[in-house]
């Protein structure tokens, strides 16, 4: 690290303009990742105009603290109302709408702040000193280790389904199935299109995120509607419990460079970042069988890997010019529009531009730590509008985010059946996050197993060729065979009855 260069940056980063950019960005970012179906990557597509006359240090500044602060605000939707804003924020939902159920809001809401804080601040600093070392590492995953990589993070969230594991076997296929509609982009032959010429582009993961999540609650709930108004929800404390806290902090300090790590390889993301992260906490975790009932380190470990992830994946395109996920693919065309060059000599060429960037991350962090915590009471009263009000409310919402993805008429038909059958898994007790997260990464999975195929003459000794792909492909069975291993330590320990093994 050039320490000249860096003062000059932070000198840059502290002018009155870029913090305020910074804030502005942040608090933008926050709002526009609580709405289902509106990423990081719409706001910042969306802003883009307005980056045309600013200075590129000040634009890309602006479109960062969007993109990390999104981070921030797409779990409040998941905590409070069981819909996450995102992709990111799906692993939100699993113990933060819990603890909201059980009048811990606030305290949900103050902790994932704090966690996103840290996970942030962690990962700005492994910026500073490892983003060339982790761009090289990058460089080294061919197609068989993203298939891989993807496959480990599939097997790691069926795990998690703990006693209906035949379920989440049938939820993830789904997913996957779901992710070959449309186009065949190495054949170029249409897939369960129906006759659609909009199917032929796939069925976008928001689409299904926003129909099982939000309109099958609403569905689910409006089936015991009198009951929810009678039993009113309470708030609880707005801060966090020194014991909430003791339990957090070691889950947010593992799952910060975890994230961070997983955001740097292109494509990963943030929602692998907190799935691999969640699945983690639980298996290590001295009492499993809290998760997905409200456990805290449920909540702050994904909160603190996804906010992680999203500055990992400022390294590929700042050090490569490669997206590290599709908010920075956004981000690169309007950096080249700005006249910028991402890329190996950028840190030769425009140092100050990086470092300011750098140190700017710093500022937004704890900018955003503040207008987080701050907002918290008044997001949570949220839960004092009577059911009849708050579920009409959620699927306006649902379907204006819907309809802005593509303007078209067929997501809303899409929607309501994605609702339905979102509601059908609820009733049934499948879990839905092994669909979504196969979904997701279902159509990049695909293309990495065909390309590593081909390229090694039909050979699947490809995906045990190099150390990466061989630690990976341990990982995965790890991650599958884990809880029955936990099962049978826990028999010899005649412990039989144990919460997490009685129903395997």
């Amino acid at each position: 690290m050039d320490f000249s260069n860096f003062m000059q940056g932070l000198t840059t980063a502290l002018e009155p303009i870029n913090i305020m950019w910074v804030v502005i960005g942040g608090f933008l970012g926050t709002i526009v990742g609580m709405l289902p179906g509106l990423g990081p990557a719409t706001a910042v597509a969306v802003l883009i105009p307005i980056t045309f006359g600013m200075e590129p240090v000040s634009a890309i500044i602006l479109m960062a603290a969007i993109y990390y602060g999104a981070m921030y605000g797409g779990s409040r939707s998941s905590i409070l109302l069981n819909t996450p804003g995102d992709g990111s924020a799906i692993a939100a939902t699993f113990d933060g709408y819990p603890m909201a159920q059980k009048g811990q809001a606030g305290q949900a809401m103050a902790i994932s702040a704090v966690a996103s804080f840290i996970g942030g601040m962690m990962a700005v600093i492994g910026f500073i000193f490892l983003a060339e070392p982790l761009a090289s590492f990058a460089l080294k995953f061919g197609p068989a280790e993203y298939f891989l990589l993807m496959l480990l993070t599939l097997s790691a969230i069926v795990a998690l389904s703990v006693g209906k594991m035949v379920k989440g076997f049938i939820a993830m296929f789904l997913g996957l199935m779901l992710s070959t509609v449309g186009i065949d982009t190495q054949s170029g032959v249409y897939r369960f299109t129906f006759g659609s010429s909009h199917l032929s582009e796939g069925i976008d993961f928001l689409i299904v995120i926003i129909g099982v999540y939000a309109v099958g609650e609403v569905l689910y709930n409006y089936l015991t509607i009198d009951q929810v108004k009678k039993e009113k929800k309470k708030v609880g404390k707005i801060w966090f419990t020194k014991k909430q806290w003791k339990r957090s902090l070691w889950p947010i300090l593992r799952s910060g460079p975890l994230g961070f790590v997983v955001g740097v390889l292109p494509g990963a993301g943030g929602s692998i970042a907190s799935m691999i992260s969640y699945s983690t906490e639980k298996q290590i975790s001295k009492h499993p069988e809290e998760f997905g009932k409200g456990a805290v380190e449920g909540l702050a470990a994904p909160e603190s890997a996804n906010n992680a992830a999203s500055v990992g994946a400022m390294i590929p395109l700042l050090t490569m010019g490669i997206p590290g996920s599709g908010t920075t693919a956004v981000m690169l065309g309007a950096l080249v529009m700005l006249g910028m060059k991402p890329g190996p000599l950028l840190f030769e060429n425009d140092p100050n531009t990086v470092w300011t960037l750098i140190n700017s991350m710093f500022i937004g962090n704890i900018a955003l730590v503040i207008i987080n915590i701050l907002l918290v009471g008044l997001l949570v009263k949220i839960l004092d509008t009577p059911a009849k009000v708050l579920y009409p409310v959620i699927v306006i919402l649902a379907f204006i985010g819907t309809y802005t993805l593509s303007y078209s008429a067929v997501d809303f038909f899409l929607l309501l059946i994605f609702g339905i059958f979102g509601l059908f898994l609820k009733v049934m007790d499948f879990p839905i996050a092994p669909l979504v997260l196969a979904l997701i990464v279902g159509a990049d999975m695909e293309q990495n197993f065909r390309m590593a195929v081909l390229s090694s003459n039909g050979s699947l000794g490809i995906f045990f060729d190099t150390p990466i792909a061989i630690a990976l492909a341990v990982l995965t069975l790890l991650s599958l065979f884990y809880p029955l291993l936990i099962k049978a330590f826990k028999k010899k320990g005649k412990n039989p009855i144990d919460p997490i093994s009685k129903d395997m």
